[in-house]
């Protein structure tokens, strides 16, 4: 197990190569980006809290994002000797954690998550952003209407999501 484990919270993300455990707690709604590259042992976790950054005039915090953070993070990897086409990529969370009376979804269809639909809207963001950078999608573990817990050791690129609901489960 890795000696240090660094919270990352919402709307932040975390690149290293250094043997830590990264974790991202509550994922409901977010999605948690965990990008790896096992030949050199880089590895980052994004805790992502919304889908895009275009429609927002203050993009201050790249990590909130999908479209950002997860450039930022390629960014970064690259800096400290990854090769993109070495990165994979797992993802978790995306959940629809509640339901507002009387709303609609996009798509106009009755269901149990009716509103905003901001975890499916971050699943389908992330997964666009890591197609558009070439980036495999190797694992995932998304949508529902609970939360996660998602570890992810540097040292050996092994995440583990966990829920009450749901137990732990490696990706």
């Amino acid at each position: 197990m890795s000696t240090e484990i660094v919270n990352v919270g919402v709307a932040e993300y975390f690149v290293t190569h250094n043997p830590h455990t990264l974790a991202s707690y509550g994922l409901g709604s977010c999605v948690g980006v965990a990008l790896y590259d096992d030949r050199r042992n880089i590895g980052g976790l994004a805790h992502i809290m919304l889908p895009d950054s275009k429609s927002m005039s203050k993009k201050s915090n790249p990590g909130k994002f999908a479209d950002t953070s997860i450039r930022a993070m390629v960014d970064e990897m690259e800096r400290l000797g990854s090769k993109r086409r070495d990165i994979k990529a797992r993802i978790a969370g995306g959940a629809c954690m509640f339901t507002i009376p009387g709303a609609t979804n996009p798509r106009n269809i009755p269901g149990p998550c009716l509103g905003m639909q901001i975890g499916e809207r971050n699943i389908e963001a992330a997964k666009a952003v890591l197609q558009e950078l070439k980036i495999q999608l190797v694992a995932e573990d998304t949508g529902g209407s609970y939360g996660r817990t998602m570890r992810f050791d540097i040292s050996n690129g092994k995440v583990t999501i966990s829920s009450i609901k749901h137990g732990a489960r490696e990706l």
